[in-house]
């Protein structure tokens, strides 16, 4: 993935007062002076009273114990010549920690570098017999003993940025990063559920280059991104008494160009266009060539991935009368896979890779039309047609696949929006969206040497993501602000999704449903305290049809029919207030609790004899989770330059989430005996004092 473009930036403060006054500023001190940056020196000390396994997988603070709190930020700026210096740290005192230091020169030159360490940890312990874990090499029960362990990685990311203005409305931009990952990562045998920890030892780079030319009527940016990845762990070797490999993420490298750029033909309307031109490539050496009797003998050593990704998309915008407005754009996107088809396995014919490639065509237009009584309805229609590629045989002919792929998918979307000014204080929107998805015949699956269909295959898999659907999608939005002191915002979204399944073909996904209401609302009750608070419901549901072999030959299947829901329920408190002239007060209670259903039936094994609805074997237990955190603080000055703060945090984590107990060692999951163990319930407490040093 590239980079996204950065720019050097002002603070919004300073940024809007020098639009003001413009290049005066400097030499207005009493102006100058409003824009002086503040600067401050945190150093103390907090502890936590538990483990937090599960709140504390980001923040690096996952153990119960003392950390040290420093952080800082410092801002100088050189009035007469526009020159900035900042430096700032953030949780010095923590696993996870960032420095970034900037030197800006205001419409000349900015240097920035950044620092950047990310932990992820594992919130399971595992208990296990597996030997050589952080290696290449691993050995199932090589253990005499079962020994625990916990999971995670380490990022280390340094950012370089360069900003240059070559002369009026010509800008430079370079940026780089370089990432260093290492750790281990759950992973299993693949086979069979059997635990194994894939060691991770990979470099990541990026850079973006960035030529900008603006003038008022004109705008163009073009550059060069390009990303490397490289490993030091290209398989992982697993020994239950015969060796397993698994490959792991192969180096590979991409590089794209990239023209974006604008025109105003008028003051009412404007066109736009984006090219860009990529290409990836993987031609790493396959380690498990060099095994013998893996490989398929005179088969590739490389990949020779390449992939060629196109895109090229046209914009225009214009207000043709006084209350319409029109935006419309078409983007074209290939996508075209150029990796030679081979087999590397010597285990069968199939290939192991097959080339996939698609092209995509979308236009949209939308319009925006201003009526009376400040009302205005927005309408637009969006058109996507996209070619899919089907995966060819060596000889040319077609695959025979199991997963039915399409050739064709096509995706029309209609927008319908009604929005009033209602009043100074109050403003609101109804939208309703429609969207239908359809695509020409699968390329149905097949199997064995004489092609015939076995059990029907392609009849029982409906993929998401190029199933027939229909989508329609209802949001309502108010904002109101009946007095200065009061402002309330709410918003309701329902959505319905149909799968166009037939009665012959009624696997996968039948329906969903999808529904969202918020409201947030901030209350200024005097000029020394302020009040807000947050709710919001979120509920996602399905209903589908699997396949189920009954194992007899093709005669009556065994389904299984799937209920599923998500529900999330979220609350917020905030309260700010200013106690005294010295004492600053401060809360926040988040609560959240959710709800996964897995309302299932399924059909016995019943040879070929259908099998009574009410004998079908019936749904998994319900997964609850819930979350407290309370939160307060106080600040008191100890004189002007100097303040001394105090946190409390209350925080527990309950569920009873049975996901990994069919993990847990037994004939029937892993043989090798290992566990997988948390505590359904965390409750942590804790207190941190800190001392603050303000200057300019």
């Amino acid at each position: 993935m590239f980079m996204t473009q950065k720019q050097f930036r002002l603070s919004a403060v300073a940024a809007a007062l020098m639009a003001v006054f413009g290049s005066a500023l400097a030499e207005d001190d009493e102006i100058a002076a409003l824009i002086e940056p503040d600067s401050s020196v945190s150093i103390g000390v907090g502890n936590w009273s538990g483990d937090r396994a599960q709140q504390g997988m980001y923040d690096g603070m996952r153990d119960g114990k003392a950390y040290g709190l420093i952080d800082a930020e410092v801002n100088k700026r050189d009035n007469d010549t526009g020159t900035w210096l900042k430096l700032k740290t953030n949780n010095l005192g923590l696993d996870n920690r960032e420095i970034k230091g900037e030197y800006l020169r205001q419409g000349n030159v900015g240097i920035s570098a950044e620092y950047n360490r990310i932990t992820r940890d594992d919130p399971k312990t595992i208990s296990t017999r597996l030997q050589g874990v952080g290696t290449t090499t691993q050995v199932e029960n090589g253990l005499a003993s079962f020994t625990n362990l916990t999971l995670g990685t380490v990022r280390e990311q340094t950012n370089l940025s360069f900003y240059k203005n070559l002369q009026p409305g010509l800008d430079f931009n370079l940026n780089f990063k370089n990432e260093d990952k290492k750790g281990d990562r759950l992973h299993s045998r693949g086979n069979a559920f059997q635990f194994v920890a894939e060691p991770i030892n990979a470099n990541t780079r990026q850079l973006e280059t960035s030529l900008s030319y603006a003038t008022k009527q004109f705008q163009l940016s073009g550059g060069y991104n390009g990303s490397w990845y490289d490993t030091k762990n290209g398989m992982l070797t697993v020994n239950p008494g015969a060796p397993v490999y698994l490959t792991q993420g192969l180096d590979n490298q991409a590089h794209q160009l990239f023209l974006n750029g604008g025109y105003n033909f008028s003051k009412t309307t404007r066109g736009t266009f984006k090219l860009e031109r990529a290409v990836a490539t993987q031609n790493d050496f396959l380690a498990t060539s060099a095994v013998p009797g893996l490989a398929l003998a005179g088969t590739p050593d490389r990949l020779n991935g390449k992939v060629v990704t196109t895109l090229v998309q046209f914009g225009l915008s214009a207000r043709p009368i006084k209350d319409l407005s029109l935006n419309a754009n078409l983007r074209y996107h290939d996508v075209d896979d150029k990796t030679p088809i081979a087999t590397y396995s010597a285990g069968g014919d199939a290939p192991d890779y097959m080339a996939y490639s698609y092209r995509t065509i979308t236009g949209k237009l939308e319009g925006t039309y201003r009526l009376d009584q400040n009302y205005s309805l927005t309408a637009g229609l969006e058109d996507k047609r996209q070619d899919r590629s089907v995966p060819l045989l060596k000889n040319g002919n077609e695959k025979n696949v199991v997963v039915p792929l399409r050739r064709q998918l096509d995706e029309l979307t209609a927008r319908l929006e009604l929005r009033r000014s209602l009043s100074e204080t109050l403003n609101g929107s109804v939208s309703y969206l429609n969207a239908r998805r359809t695509g020409g015949d699968d390329k149905r699956g097949k199997a064995g040497a004489d092609g015939a269909f076995l059990l029907d295959l392609y009849n029982t898999i409906n993929p998401l993501n190029t199933a027939d659907r229909t989508r329609d999608k209802l949001r309502i939005a108010f904002d109101w602000a009946p007095t200065e002191a009061l402002s309330l915002q709410f918003t309701a979204e329902e959505s319905r999704d149909k799968y166009e399944n037939s009665a012959a073909s009624p696997y996968g996904l039948n329906k969903g449903t999808g529904r969202l209401y918020s409201i947030d609302a901030s209350y200024v009750v005097s000029e020394k305290m302020k009040l807000n608070a947050w709710y919001s419901y979120d509920q996602n549901g399905s209903k589908q049809v699997a396949y189920r072999s009954n194992g007899s030959g093709g005669n009556q299947p065994a389904n299984k029919y799937y209920d599923l829901e998500d529900t999330g329920n979220s609350f917020g408190l905030g309260l700010r207030a200013e106690a005294t002239s010295r004492l600053n007060l401060g809360a926040d209670l988040e609560l959240f609790h959710s709800v996964s259903k897995y309302g299932q039936r399924i059909a016995p094994l019943n040879g070929a004899a259908p099998v009574a609805e009410a004998n079908f074997v019936t749904g998994v237990p319900d997964i609850r989770s819930d979350r407290l955190r309370l939160s307060m603080f106080s600040t008191y000055a100890l004189d002007k330059q100097s303040d001394v703060r105090l946190d409390v945090i209350h925080e527990r984590w309950k569920t009873n989430d049975w996901t990994w107990t069919f993990a847990n060692g037994s004939s029937l999951a892993d043989p090798g005996g290992t566990r997988y163990l948390s505590d359904p319930k965390q409750i942590s407490n804790f207190i941190g004092a800190r001392y603050i040093y303000k200057f300019q």
